[in-house]
């Protein structure tokens, strides 16, 4: 990719509107000083001394924050929080960033808000060290009153948007954002409007989910299609062009070290290294800003390549910020492609 074509597909990015239905958290960070020790006089055990809370919209909210460093201009999230004290600050958190509307998310008596509470010892010198993470989930199936309220926005929301990313984040079925009837909704909105780009990525595969864009991992391939050992980069090739000729809709594997690949439904594959390591990396994170950064370059115009390309820069900025869920904006992907750090 050139330095004019990163502009001429980049500086469309203001003008977009895209839709983000999923499974929106909170990412609470309670920073941790271990100069500070301390013992329960009651327990006996040791005390953790918060010296600081840091609160971020985690899950698809993750795909949100790097869609407003990418400067995408209007963003709507769908998706529910519960009417608790950490749905005031995941709603304080969305309201915080200037190009999303929050139209169509919800706040529920029924839920609970989804929120990682993420310990971290912080070190001067050192990087930040995580500690047992602390969940809180829905374990019920998702109200239907609120189930209704979901598929009417997807219906109103597909009508006026250049592409909607769909992201199941829950562990089972039924309990988040990403129901049934939301995925027929969100399929009779794609029927109506062909060119409407959707992209769909779940942490539990995407076997029951209609024809869209698919994003995988390799691992999610195999059990997609029931094999119970590693596919091979060749067997991925292979199976990805199948894939992709099935459901008429691209499909994009990302393979870690090995960078990514994408297949088309006329059977063009095109794949990308990944960027050389710089340092110390976290890779929480990496899988959103991938999502990001596709579905932006297509809107734009990008190829399949050319859009693989800036997620793989954009990916490596991410990692290479430790103790937080970070963000790539168009300067530091547009620094990391051609000033040659990448290549070191």
């Amino acid at each position: 990719m050139t330095p004019s074509r990163f502009r001429e597909i980049t500086s469309n990015y203001s003008a977009l509107k895209i839709g983000v239905v999923g499974d929106f958290c909170l990412d609470r960070y309670l920073e941790i000083d271990p100069a500070k020790p301390e013992r329960s006089i009651e327990t006996g055990l040791a005390v953790h001394n918060v010296t600081n809370v840091r609160s971020h919209p985690g899950g698809a909210g993750t795909v949100l924050n790097n869609l407003c460093a990418l400067g995408i201009g209007k963003i709507y999230p769908v998706g529910f929080c519960g009417e608790d004290g950490e749905g005031f600050e995941l709603r304080r958190a969305l309201a915080n960033l200037k190009q999303i509307s929050t139209e169509y998310f919800f706040a529920s008596s029924l839920r609970r808000t989804f929120t990682y509470t993420k310990p971290l010892v912080v070190q001067p010198g050192r990087p930040p060290r995580e500690l047992n993470r602390l969940d809180l989930k829905n374990w019920t199936p998702t109200p239907a009153a609120l189930e209704t309220k979901l598929t009417r926005a997807v219906a109103a929301l597909a009508r006026k948007v250049d592409a909607l990313i769909v992201l199941d984040q829950v562990d089972y079925a039924q309990t988040g954002v990403v129901t049934r009837r939301v995925l027929k909704m969100i399929e009779r909105a794609g029927s109506k409007r062909l060119k409407l780009i959707i992209l769909a990525d779940s942490r539990r595969g995407l076997r029951n989910f209609p024809p869209f864009i698919y994003k995988m991992n390799r691992a999610e391939l195999g059990s997609y299609l029931g094999s119970l050992s590693k596919l091979s980069v060749a067997q991925t090739q292979t199976a990805a062009v199948t894939l992709a000729r099935k459901i008429k809709r691209p499909v994009i594997i990302t393979m870690a070290e090995r960078g990514i690949m994408a297949a088309s439904p006329t059977g063009e594959l095109a794949q990308v290294p990944a960027f050389p390591l710089r340092g110390e990396i976290d890779i929480v994170g990496a899988g959103d800003v991938v999502t990001a950064n596709i579905v932006s370059a297509l809107v734009s115009g990008a190829s399949l390549r050319e859009a693989l390309e800036l997620a793989m820069a954009a990916a490596s900025v991410v990692i290479h910020k430790l103790g937080t869920t970070g963000t790539a904006s168009t300067v530091e992907i547009k620094r990391l492609l051609f000033s040659g750090r990448g290549k070191e």
